[in-house]
């Protein structure tokens, strides 16, 4: 077994946009003509489910709600559908901070059964001299913050990766953001999760290494795109009361539903009577 390729880092920018599914659709196609499929993303996109541990007081909540140049967050992430999810599935065990600007993420891939044991039973794993940092790091933070398993969150993701001088591009879509603040196993086989983005909008995340191509920047500003300060982890803590809805909080009054098209209606009202006309006209819409 190849485990010195288990561990995995990088360093990242991130641009957020949130964007009807519709829309986002249309976006997509035009970064196609610019950019290749990630050969990881099928048609339709796949799944991205992620266990967040947290301390008894939310710390790493709070430390995003107010924006602290230094802040991190763990959690074990699976990627694709979660039925079938066994001991033996591989995972990530991710600790994904925030340096300043820069977004950086180190993982671990293990099996699911371990990881849970490393997180959630807080045992030391078997792991290579390499990993050797980053599992006492793990175990450190759990230990010491008295870590738990506090929220999920899981979404239907598409991604592009760029080519040529935009080899460090990779754009995002995830649509049906849900979530759940109970029942953390990945197999459990009735999950109640729930919807904490308006299920007609998407997440549109842009990842750079260095700087955003300036096409698009362009591409943002033709579209109207507004960047937005959102956490998939903190919707979660929100939307199931486990904190107020801070300010960031992305609601149904935040983003209504696109309305409804008028249904066609032979019947013209009369035209002595303007009001009744408007009343008929908004009838016939229902």
């Amino acid at each position: 077994m190849h485990v010195a390729s288990r561990l995995h880092a990088f360093n990242r920018f991130e641009l957020k946009y949130l964007v009807p599914v519709d829309r986002a659709a249309e976006i997509r196609d035009e970064l196609a003509e610019r950019m290749e499929w990630d050969p990881h993303s099928p048609p339709g996109g796949y799944g991205v489910w992620s266990l967040y541990y947290d301390t008894p007081q939310l710390r790493f909540y709070w430390e995003k709600i107010e924006g602290l140049k230094f802040r991190r967050k763990l959690r074990i992430r699976h990627y694709g559908d979660l039925d079938g999810v066994t001991g033996d599935s591989p995972v990530c065990v991710e600790i994904k901070q925030r340096v300043n600007r820069v977004t950086q993420k180190r993982r671990i891939t293990l099996p699911y059964d371990v990881a849970r044991r490393l997180c959630d039973d807080r045992e030391t794993v078997e792991h290579s001299a390499r990993e050797s940092a980053f599992v006492q790091e793990v175990l450190e933070l759990i230990v010491r913050l008295n870590l738990r398993a506090t929220a999920v969150t899981g979404y239907q993701r598409e991604a592009l990766v760029g080519r040529d001088a935009d080899t460090g591009l990779r754009i995002t879509f995830d649509r049906r953001v849900r979530g759940r603040d109970r029942d953390f196993h990945f197999g459990i086989a009735t999950p109640e999760n729930r919807f904490t983005i308006p299920p007609h909008m998407s997440v549109m995340e842009v990842k750079v290494n260095e700087r955003t191509p300036h096409w698009i920047t362009d591409l943002a500003a033709r579209r109207d795109l507004n960047l937005v300060r959102i956490s998939k982890y903190v919707q979660s803590i929100e939307a199931f009361g486990l904190a107020p809805r801070s300010v960031f909080h992305i609601g149904a009054a935040d983003c209504p539903p696109p309305a409804a098209p008028a249904t066609p209606t032979n019947e013209q009202p009369p035209r002595r009577r303007p009001a009744q006309r408007s009343a008929s006209a908004k009838a016939g819409a229902q």
